[in-house]
C-alpha cells in the first residue's frame, strides 16, 4: 500500500522546484493534496503536471487573510489535515549588513517565520492526532553566507519552532521537523553561469547539487509512518556540506 493513502496534505508555495516535487510524490503515495502559491497561472501549470488529487489555492504565506481562506477551504473541502509542509519561503544572498531595508527585512521575514507561524496557527485546528509538520528550512542557518542574514536567521527561527511547538503537540502525537537542503538544482540555478556551478559543486562532499527529488524523498518520509518516532529534529539533505 502506498504510504499516504487516505491522507490529506497541504503543502505551500508548491508551484515550482522542491515542494512542486514533493506535491508529485505525495499524490503518488495516495494524498489527497492542496497546493498554494501567489500566481494563478503557475498554480494552473501545477495543476495540470500534477493531475488528480490535487486543488490549488492562490494565496501569499505572508497575507494573513489567504491564509485564513486556505484552511476554510481545507475545512470544506476535506474537514482535517494529516500533513503540513509549510515551504513557502523568499530569500536573498544580496542583503549584506548596511545595505538591509525595511522593506526587504519585512519581506523576507514576513513569509519565511510570520507566515510559517500563522500558516501553522491557522490550520492547527484542522490537523489531527498523530499529524505531521514539516518545515522547508536551509543549511545556511548554520552555516556564515555572506548576503544572507536576514533569509539565514528566518529560517533559523523556523528550527527553534520546531523544538519548541514538537513540545507543545506531543499530547496530541503531532510531530514537527525541519528538513534543512542545501545546494539544490532548482530553477535558481539555472540563472548562474556553469563555472559558478561547478564551483559549488566542489564543496560538496558527494560531488553534485542535489535535486528536488532528494527533498520531496525526505519530505515523505517525515510524512509518512517511517518517521512515527521522530520528531523535533532537523533533517540535512546537503550532500554533506554542513557537516563534513
Amino acid at each position: 500500500m502506498s504510504k499516504l493513502t487516505g491522507r490529506t496534505a497541504v503543502i505551500t508555495g508548491a508551484t515550482s522546484g522542491m515542494a512542486l516535487a514533493t506535491a508529485k510524490l505525495f499524490v503518488a503515495e495516495g494524498a489527497k493534496v492542496i497546493i498554494t502559491g501567489r500566481h494563478q497561472d503557475k498554480l494552473d501549470h501545477a495543476v495540470a503536471a500534477l493531475g488528480d488529487n490535487v486543488t490549488a489555492v492562490q494565496a501569499d504565506s505572508g497575507n494573513l487573510d489567504d491564509l485564513g481562506r486556505l484552511a476554510e477551504i481545507v475545512r470544506n473541502k476535506h474537514g482535517h489535515l494529516d500533513i503540513l509542509f509549510a515551504s513557502a519561503g523568499v530569500g536573498s544572498v544580496s542583503d549584506r549588513l548596511g545595505s538591509i531595508t525595511p522593506e526587504s527585512f519585512d519581506a523576507i521575514v514576513g513569509v519565511n517565520f510570520r507566515g510559517t507561524v500563522f500558516t501553522v496557527q491557522e490550520l492547527l485546528p484542522l490537523l489531527t492526532d498523530g499529524a505531521s509538520i514539516i518545515f522547508n528550512g536551509t543549511t545556511s542557518a548554520t552555516k556564515g553566507v555572506p548576503g544572507a542574514g536576514v533569509y539565514s536567521a528566518s529560517k533559523a527561527a523556523l528550527r527553534s519552532l520546531a523544538r519548541t511547538w514538537a513540545a507543545e503537540l506531543k499530547n496530541r502525537g503531532i510531530r514537527v521537523n525541519v528538513i534543512s537542503p542545501g545546494s539544490i538544482d532548482t530553477p535558481m540555478f539555472g540563472t548562474v553561469t556553469a563555472e559558478f556551478r561547478e564551483q559549488v559543486a566542489a564543496t560538496i562532499p558527494l560531488g553534485r547539487f542535489g535535486t528536488s527529488e532528494d527533498i520531496a524523498a525526505a519530505a515523505l518520509f517525515l510524512a509518512s509512518d517511517d518517521a512515527s518516532f521522530i520528531t523535533g529534529t532537523n533533517l540535512v539533505v546537503d550532500g554533506g556540506f554542513s557537516q563534513l
